[in-house]
């Protein structure tokens, strides 16, 4: 199943590619799928305006459980970054 396809027929914006091909870089090899629809998921609340705190809170540990450990930091503090700069 394609990105798109997940999305609802939505494409991404250029900065959601970057951070889906970041993301993609850096988890487990058998996580790939689940990370996509994970992804997707969250692409498609932000277009539809349902992006919270509350849902980046469960966002955050559940992607960071599909990272390979080597990257765990990296991401963790780069989405942690970006919950701080979400409107509130």
């Amino acid at each position: 199943m394609n990105i798109v396809h997940l999305l609802g027929g939505k494409g991404m914006n250029q900065g959601q590619e970057q951070f889906f091909a970041f993301i993609l870089e850096r988890v487990q090899e058998d996580k790939v799928e689940e990370a996509k629809a994970l992804l997707a998921e969250s692409f498609k609340k932000q277009s539809e305006g349902t992006f919270t705190h509350d849902y980046i809170s469960k966002f955050i540990p559940t992607m960071i459980a599909l990272l390979k450990p080597e990257n765990v930091e990296e991401v963790q503090s780069i989405m942690v970054q970006f919950s701080k700069n979400l409107k509130h």
